[in-house]
């Protein structure tokens, strides 16, 4: 992996992160010797999709029908508070 220091980065910016986005690469950055950051192509990070888990206290609670009467319904959401 390329690596290039944070000063050098700051000098030349864009011309360093278009290097970076063509190459095959990716290319550290690095700060006194520590690693930083990495510059990287897009291609370069898939996209995973996002999976959400229901609780089953709310699935449960979609899964019943809505009221007409709004503060019946907001007396049920407070419980004995």
């Amino acid at each position: 992996m390329a690596t290039i220091t944070i000063k050098e980065l700051h000098a030349k910016t864009g011309e360093e992160v278009r290097k970076a986005g063509k190459g095959r690469k990716p290319v550290a950055v690095t700060d006194r010797g520590k690693l930083v950051a990495v510059l990287a192509a897009p291609q370069h990070f898939r996209s995973s999709p996002r999976r959400r888990t229901l609780i089953p206290e709310y699935a449960a609670l979609m899964a019943k029908s809505v009221g007409d009467d709004v503060l019946e319904d907001l007396a049920a959401v407070r419980g004995e508070r």
